[in-house]
């Protein structure tokens, strides 16, 4: 049995086309937002041997209570399947930066930790990384774009994950 799309993304009738500004819009958002991805994902892994991937696991866990968090809250956090997530912080394990542990509240969740050589790898490559945005975005912008871009990503979040909105 084929799983079927929800109801609320059906289309109820003629698409609503995008204009010539809507789709310059949406490809220069788009294409940039990845050739930027990409960028400071090569830098980091290339100076510092942690995919952006990872790093995001690293800061997610470092801003955590403890330095650990649930592997399903962690695995919505960095937006990722259940699977994927265990598969990198098996990765993170070979490396000494994560270890997991039962979850002494019930007993049977997974829990992700930062281990101390993690939180040091994360002090090292986090220079880099905020280095490479400042430089590759917000050097690039002027701070009424930045204001800009902050409204638009607020909207956006209200929009697609209110609990995530700051």
């Amino acid at each position: 049995m084929s799983a079927s799309p929800s109801s609320e993304f059906l289309p109820t009738g003629d698409p609503r086309w995008l204009d010539a500004e809507e789709q310059k819009a949406w490809r220069a958002w788009l294409y940039s937002a990845q050739l930027l991805q990409d960028r400071l994902d090569r830098e980091l892994t290339h100076r510092t041997g942690i995919s952006h991937a990872y790093y995001e696991i690293l800061v997610a866990l470092s801003e955590a209570p403890e330095r650990m968090m649930r592997m399903s809250e962690l695995a919505d956090r960095c937006l990722s399947s259940r699977s994927r997530l265990s598969h990198a912080v098996s990765r993170l394990e070979e490396r000494g930066w994560v270890r997991r542990q039962v979850c002494t509240e019930d007993g049977r969740g997974q829990l992700a930790v930062l281990t101390d050589d993690g939180f040091a790898a994360l002090e090292d490559a986090a220079p880099i990384h905020v280095e490479g945005v400042r430089r590759e975005l917000f050097d690039q912008l002027t701070p009424e774009q930045v204001a800009a871009m902050r409204d638009f990503g607020e909207t956006l979040l209200r929009h697609l994950d209110a609990t995530r909105v700051p």
